[in-house]
């Protein structure tokens, strides 16, 4: 009996109030306030009903008139009756489908969203609307969100970068993956014990990890086109990642039709994701005669352009331009998408042409482009 009112009651919710033949709520004894959260639905949703479609909105008897509620109060009771995964999709709702925004231009309302890649992403979106206390707020969540991302990248990023075992030279760092098991035996064959048929090692063999010798130039130049929003985020993530190596010297330049060199500011998640202004034109062609000035030695060069390849300045440009580039002896990586899920959408002709051009086209993870250079410069 308890399980089918939960059911009903949950029903009545998913429903909602201008439903054909409305569902009323039944008390299950559960302790939940079934009446209040259908309230913080409709406070969002009856904003799919207007006067014209036939349907006027009132009150539910004995329940709070959603009239009441304001923005900062509809946010902190959606926190206080349903499970984080539901209120990041009601925010995301209140946003994305009702523009709300006064849920990023409100201070107070600001500081109770949930810091995640997707208030990231509308922070970026709506910044020009932000000032003074707001602005500082928004700014405190940039750097939570990307700390957070950075994080789940890092460790990974540096193992498939510098963990690549040299098996020709030795080392003191004394690391159970880098053992040397077949040098260490062959040392200490001579301590072999016959009577108790076992090896006795007085010294273990260690490989050495990958030194910084010569470094390498990775120059990333990213779209700032509003379709490449996932991708600009971990652009400028991994840049701060890659930044960080020893072996890699790294640039950040952005892009629309006006190009913008971030790689003094490759260490601070904030100033570099803030300074991305999405939208308006796209000139590639651009953006890589500016990376190939900085291009100093091109057999030791990475070039990663991270772009849907929409040019928007001839393609003949382009494509030249990429040539230039590839015959000059640096490496030459499209990325069409880079994000956790790397779905691309791309002008698959650009894409044919500039991989017949000779440079690697490819939509990637994050970890798949850490992967990619570990090959390169191992």
């Amino acid at each position: 009996m308890k399980e089918s009112l939960v059911s009903l009651n949950r029903w009545r919710l998913i429903l909602g109030k201008y439903a054909d033949g409305k569902i009323p709520f039944e008390d299950s004894n559960s302790g939940i306030n079934y009446m209040e959260m259908d309230d913080l639905l409709d406070f969002l949703y009856s904003r799919e009903y207007s006067e014209k479609d036939g349907v006027k909105r009132g009150k539910s008897s004995g329940s709070t008139s959603p009239s009441n509620l304001t923005v900062p109060k509809w946010i902190t009771k959606i926190r206080e009756l349903f499970p984080k995964e539901t209120v990041e999709v009601l925010e995301k709702h209140a946003i994305e489908k009702y523009n709300l925004t006064e849920l990023l231009t409100d201070k107070e309302v600001l500081e109770k969203l949930e810091p995640n890649k997707e208030l990231l992403k509308n922070i970026l979106q709506m910044k020009h609307l932000m000032k003074g206390d707001v602005l500082d707020t928004a700014k405190s969540i940039v750097k939570k969100v990307a700390e957070d991302i950075t994080k789940k990248l890092e460790n990974d990023v540096k193992r498939s970068i510098t963990g690549r075992v040299n098996k020709n030279k030795s080392t003191t760092l004394k690391s159970s993956k880098n053992i040397d098991f077949k040098r260490t035996i062959k040392k200490n064959l001579k301590n072999y014990d016959c009577d108790k048929k076992r090896l006795v090692v007085d010294k273990i063999y260690f490989n050495e990890n990958v030194r910084k010798f010569n470094p390498w130039n990775i120059i990333i130049a990213v779209d700032e086109s509003g379709s490449m929003l996932d991708s600009v985020i971990h652009s400028a993530i991994m840049a701060g990642i890659f930044s960080k190596l020893p072996m890699l010297k790294t640039n950040l330049i952005i892009f629309d039709t006006e190009v913008v060199d971030l790689s003094g500011y490759i260490d601070d998640p904030v100033t570099t994701l803030m300074s991305v202004q999405l939208g308006g034109g796209t000139n590639i062609t651009k953006a890589m005669t500016y990376c190939e000035k900085l291009i100093e030695n091109p057999h030791r060069t990475m070039v990663v352009l991270v772009t849907d390849l929409y040019e928007g300045y001839g393609y003949g440009n382009m494509y030249a331009k990429a040539k230039s580039i590839v015959e000059s002896g640096a490496k030459l990586i499209i990325l069409t998408a880079l994000d956790v899920e790397a779905s691309p959408s791309y002008d698959k002709n650009a894409a044919l042409k500039m991989a017949s051009l000779g440079a690697e086209v490819a939509a990637m993870t994050p970890g798949g482009l850490s992967d990619w250079i570990a090959k390169i410069i191992s």
